[in-house]
């Protein structure tokens, strides 16, 4: 039987993955011990076994509320600057390059990090192309609105690379956050414009 949304179960369930994500970005995922999580939550470590079953349940509801979390920072930031274009594509640039430089779990999802020791990996990693998808079809769905002219398969092909853009960027920095995103905003609606003009 799964929790509905805002029920006491779920507040329970979010506050241990809260108290799971705290302490992952502090001191990394393999340090994670379940008694720690529990303390962290204010329950007892029963508790979180009962909730989640494993570590790997744990990890598992972590590496899923990650992206659920991600995905709809995108979808606001695109669409809280209503008709203003250009705001709502920086916006949601921008805020993805600062959340994967500040947020290790967010940068191993976007950039399918591999190797290393963290157990933790491969629960974000198998969501990499998840995220991708559903990143592109946030700014599909933007830019289709703000576009109704725009061809559909130009338009998929012009939010998949601006995803594919900015991640290569997170994989590979080379200039301050404002500057990139501002460089790949541009290019984002040279992209986008291109889609309403007919193939030849």
């Amino acid at each position: 039987m799964t929790a509905s949304k805002g029920s006491p179960r779920q507040q329970l369930r979010d506050t241990i993955v809260d108290a799971a994500r705290t302490r992952t970005i502090t001191g990394g995922w393999d340090a994670v011990r379940m008694g720690g999580v529990a303390a962290t939550a204010g329950v007892s470590r029963q508790t979180v076994y009962n909730e989640f079953g494993s570590k790997a349940g744990l990890a598992e509801a972590l590496a899923r509320r990650e992206v659920d979390r991600f995905v709809g920072d995108v979808r606001a930031a695109l669409v809280a600057h209503g008709d203003d274009v250009r705001a709502g594509a920086y916006a949601a640039i921008a805020h993805t390059l600062t959340t994967a430089a500040d947020n290790p779990l967010v940068k191993a999802i976007l950039t399918s990090a591999r190797g290393g020791s963290d157990e933790l990996l491969p629960y974000l990693t198998t969501r990499a192309e998840v995220v991708l998808t559903e990143a592109s079809g946030a700014l599909i769905e933007w830019a289709g609105d703000h576009l109704p002219g725009a061809d559909p398969a130009a338009l998929a092909f012009a939010a998949d690379s601006i995803v594919r853009l900015v991640v290569s960027h997170i994989v590979l920095p080379r200039s301050p956050v404002d500057q990139t995103a501002s460089a790949l905003t541009d290019l984002a609606l040279r992209l986008f414009t291109a889609a309403l003009r007919p193939t030849p």
